[in-house]
């Protein structure tokens, strides 16, 4: 790809290089420097995907954490925003297409404008082998690192992640208010970025 090289802005060159870091000498401050400087970027736009910014913020760090553990995979034929945009889109897809069929498949009538009840033919894919690897996926990106934080997270990030439950849900299992789920598991999604970049000995 040598030939190609010209294509590729400086910036996309410099992610090259601390990609080679990353990888080649386990660099972790490679891993933090690529993090600060697209997690902004990726949040945003996989916010205007879902338009919720506490499951926003749950997929940009699941895109990183699957970003850098396939980070030896990545060939420099497209940038590295490229390479990782598409991973968040992938993954954002995947949790819309999932939230809209379990939402169906809890009501198959929906109402129409007049009230009247319209019965809707839902496809059946709970079963479907793709989805059982995307939670599988999720699980083992998560897991990489949940066994770091401190106890008080661990449950919160058990029961979003490896559960699936949603912030009401996990406020009602633990008996906390809504505000302070939000709030702890916002500063341990914080942790889990500093532990995928290496900073787990600031903890």
């Amino acid at each position: 790809m040598n030939g190609n090289e010209r294509e590729f802005s400086s910036k996309a060159l410099e992610d090259f290089e601390l990609i080679d870091r990353a990888v080649q000498e386990k660099d972790q401050a490679a891993y933090a420097t690529l993090m600060k400087r697209y997690k902004k970027a990726v949040y945003f736009m996989i916010l205007k995907m879902i338009r919720d910014a506490d499951d926003a913020e749950d997929l940009t760090m699941e895109a990183f954490a699957k970003a850098f553990r396939n980070l030896e995979q990545f060939k420099k034929e497209y940038t590295f925003s490229t390479w990782l945009f598409r991973i968040a889109t992938n993954n954002a897809i995947d949790f819309i297409r999932k939230k809209k069929l379990k939402t169906m498949s809890l009501n198959n009538t929906l109402s129409d404008d007049n009230g009247n009840a319209v019965t809707m033919d839902v496809e059946d894919k709970d079963e479907n082998p793709q989805d059982e690897f995307i939670k599988s996926q999720r699980i083992e990106m998560v897991r990489l690192f949940v066994d770091k934080l401190p106890a008080k997270y661990r449950k919160l990030v058990q029961l979003r992640y490896f559960d699936e439950l949603s912030y009401e849900e996990i406020a009602q299992e633990l008996d906390k208010p809504l505000g302070t789920v939000k709030a702890q598991l916002h500063r341990s999604r914080e942790l889990l970025y500093e532990i995928a970049s290496g900073k787990e000995n600031q903890i």
